[in-house]
């Protein structure tokens, strides 16, 4: 073969290939590509829940409300079982321990126990079931000092009507008292705790002459207390949302140690009475009231004729 022909069929070879790779790429460009990178695995979310924790800092005595409380996004597999949750995400149960089978066994036995004791075991299995609402928990004590954004757990907090609940509800130096009331004595079952109240003492007295001769004895009324703050009702110490008023046997003051001392002194003297006070007459002085002279009889010789004088 001549060398002419060798050299034009080599550079034909050539051509045929070049138009086979331009024909090929133009292909490719119109439609999906061959080869796509290969994304990595896929990273599930993780499941959330919220938990109730402190919008502020909290200091020990302090009396919850909406604004110190606030819900919180937690994940699942971080909510600690002394947390309260909303109870919309279900907590996984840890395994039992001897702690759970004795709680258990506590549960099994309430059946024995006082109805107290019955109504806080089953508040706290319901919370530990399905969480707690947050106005559960409005009226509560604080205990201990709890910082803004810290999860509140039951150890830091006393609930009404749990043990110790008045006594971390008393502020600094204050004590709690109770005296014996009725419908007549407590404003008709209208003062209700919280309330700001003037204590009355109704004694009989029996006034005497300067010889010793005593004379008609006679009633009279005298404030003893002003503008004390009232804190419990029998066992009741938070009205309920609808309720207007409570009737009881018994109303616990909160008191300065003096003027507890007054207190139990003006009971064993007389019949104590509780008048309500305006909300608009809460901010003046409070405690004992300074007590009045007693009365007294002097005989006046006018004329040589005697004359008994009664000196308030």
């Amino acid at each position: 073969m001549k060398p002419a022909k060798i050299a034009v069929i080599c550079i034909a070879a050539v051509a045929a290939i070049g138009l086979a790779f331009v024909v090929r790429a133009m292909g490719s460009s119109g439609g999906q590509p061959v080869a796509t990178a290969t994304a990595g695995p896929v990273v599930p979310a993780r499941p959330m829940t919220k938990v109730l924790v402190a919008a502020r800092d909290l200091d020990p005595g302090k009396r919850l409300e909406d604004a110190d409380l606030t819900w919180k996004e937690w994940p699942v597999d971080e909510v600690n079982p002394a947390f309260i949750t909303d109870g919309t995400t279900p907590i996984p149960v840890p395994p039992t321990t001897g702690e759970a089978a004795a709680a258990a066994g506590a549960l099994e036995g309430a059946a024995a126990k006082p109805a107290g004791a019955v109504a806080s075991v089953t508040r706290a299995a319901t919370d530990m079931a399905t969480g707690g609402a947050k106005a559960d928990y409005f009226g509560s004590v604080v205990r201990e000092p709890i910082l803004a954004g810290e999860p509140i757990v039951a150890r830091k907090i006393v609930r009404a009507g749990d043990s110790g609940y008045l006594a971390a509800y008393l502020e600094p130096g204050m004590r709690a008292m109770a005296i014996k009331v009725s419908v007549e004595t407590a404003a008709g079952g209208f003062i209700l705790p919280g309330d700001r109240v003037d204590v009355l003492l109704t004694q009989q007295t029996t006034l005497s002459n300067l010889d010793g001769a005593s004379q008609a004895s006679k009633f009279r009324s005298s404030m003893v207390m002003q503008n004390v703050k009232v804190l419990a009702i029998d066992q009741t110490t938070r009205a309920g949302e609808d309720e207007q008023s409570v009737v009881g046997a018994t109303a616990t003051l909160e008191l300065r140690p003096s003027d507890s001392e007054a207190l139990a002194l003006a009971k064993s003297e007389g019949e104590l009475s509780l008048v309500l006070r305006s909300y608009a007459d809460t901010a003046g002085p409070s405690g004992r009231v300074q007590a009045p002279r007693e009365s007294s009889a002097v005989r006046i010789f006018r004329g040589g004729a005697p004359e008994t004088v009664v000196i308030p």
